[in-house]
């Protein structure tokens, strides 16, 4: 009696142990397919990550040497003596309306502030390009520029 007892044991702990192997063993194989689709998943987000950030620094690029070519041609069409007062005057009206576009609750005069502000950021750095025979003095541009709150 007490070896059928003995065996009985034994196989209900083999059952036992066979079971647990073969779910902690499924287990363990569904974790690792779940590995390798996160794996393959971030190498394929980050491939693409990629040649979004490639594709984006190419139009940024593109988009700021356009900017330089307009800012170039508009410096060379202001150039021409009664040609270049009309088109800095139209140009300047281009602006104000675009920036009253994009700011509708605001008005001309802080259209000017804002550009005075902007302007008065930057104006070391325009004057510095300036050959030095033809560069007016740092104050009298600042005089020239309204007073803002």
């Amino acid at each position: 009696m007490r070896i059928i007892s003995f065996l009985a044991k034994s196989v209900r702990s083999t059952l036992f142990l066979v079971s647990l192997v073969l779910a902690l063993s499924i287990g363990v194989i569904k974790l690792g397919l779940t590995v390798v689709n996160l794996t393959r998943e971030v190498a394929t987000l980050t491939a693409a990550a990629a040649s979004t950030a490639v594709l984006h620094k190419k139009q940024l690029s593109k988009a700021v040497a356009k900017e330089r070519a307009k800012a170039r041609l508009k410096r060379l069409v202001v150039a021409i003596p009664v040609a270049g007062t009309a088109a800095a005057v139209a140009f300047e009206a281009s602006d104000v309306t675009n920036w009253l576009k994009e700011n509708p609750d605001k008005s001309t005069s802080d259209y000017g502030c804002e550009v005075a502000e902007e302007s008065a950021e930057v104006i070391d750095e325009v004057l510095i390009e300036l050959p030095e025979l033809i560069r007016p003095p740092k104050n009298l541009i600042l005089s020239q520029l309204p007073k803002c709150s």
